[in-house]
């Protein structure tokens, strides 16, 4: 008998409509329109561990806003309430320990203490029609896995990036499971084996292709403006407040290429990433071509805040 696909993925769990099941097990109807239409929203935040404590998740109420955010951009409902989503977190870590596949066990030194949980919501099943057909019952898929943070060597030496135009939709600012534009983004930087691809929109930042991009110059962060061409993070806010703790001026405004390209310190964010430093950008030095002394007060107070979430 032929294998089917779902056997080569690992023996761990996930969770699909209010059960949690082996992935190799979970199945969806042809006819959802996350699968038809990628017709849904995501998420993903950063659960963090520590010794003696539970799992924090870190800035799990602007999560769920910004989820809340999509799914009405979307005319999704929302399935879940927060106590809902934050326990299908706690519950997948919980059967991650007991499953089979799992690479360590709870008891053991090389127990993962942080996790990442992705979850999608996608509109339901249906006959295929474009509209926003009404009355569905949404899919809830989630997975809560060990996380893959950035190497100490990225941390060290930073990462290389390269440029390309953002050939992306104009409804940025929703988290859609719709990604084929973010798979061609990534592409080319993979292809050219670097980290990221950092995007611009007639001459101006954009994002990159998974990430926020962040521009150091004259010792003040600055950003892109929050508007529907650029997926607001949740690290917007979290870099906001930390360089208003280390008395950094921080700016949101349009930035054009040159200006990026003149940049003292660029820094990618992201749930995985947290902030990593750029220091090559299409095979040239970003300033003095280490990681610069605004990106270590970043880090540092990243460091604190996540340290915070088991000391309140």
């Amino acid at each position: 008998m032929a294998s089917h696909p779902a056997d080569q993925l690992p023996e761990l769990p996930c969770y699909l409509n209010g059960e949690i099941t082996p992935m190799r097990d979970a199945r969806i109807s042809p006819f959802d329109r996350g699968f038809i239409f990628g017709d849904g929203v995501y998420e993903g935040i950063s659960f963090y561990g520590h010794p003696g404590h539970a799992l924090q998740p870190y800035r799990f109420d602007q999560h769920m806003a910004r989820l809340e955010r999509s799914l009405g951009e979307t005319r999704i409902t929302n399935p879940n309430t927060r106590d809902q989503w934050r326990q299908i977190a706690i519950d997948l870590v919980a059967a991650y320990a007991d499953s089979a596949g799992a690479v360590a066990k709870k008891d053991s030194a090389d127990w993962p203490q942080d996790w990442f949980y992705y979850f999608q919501v996608t509109r339901g099943v249906a006959l295929r029609d474009h509209p926003m057909l009404e009355g569905l019952t949404p899919t809830v898929f989630a997975t809560c896995l060990p996380m893959k943070a950035p190497t100490a060597e990225q941390r060290t030496r930073g990462v290389a990036c390269v440029t390309a135009d953002d050939f992306r939709w104009q409804k940025a600012h929703i988290k859609s499971i719709s990604l084929l534009g973010a798979v061609f983004s990534r592409q080319i930087s993979y292809e050219q084996g670097a980290l990221e691809t950092v995007m611009f929109r007639d001459g101006l930042l954009s994002e990159a292709a998974a990430s926020n991009v962040w521009v150091v110059k004259n010792g003040t962060v600055m950003g892109p403006p929050k508007n529907n061409l650029v997926l607001e993070g949740i690290r917007y806010g979290a870099i906001e407040e930390l360089c208003r703790e280390a008395g950094i001026p921080f700016e949101l405004r349009a930035l054009p290429r040159d200006e990026v390209l003149a940049a003292d310190e660029l820094m990618l964010s992201s749930a995985t990433k947290e902030v990593l430093p750029i220091t090559t950008l299409d095979g040239r030095p970003v300033g003095s071509g280490q990681p610069g002394p605004v990106y270590a007060k970043l880090y540092a107070g990243y460091q604190r805040a996540k340290d915070a979430l088991f000391n309140a």
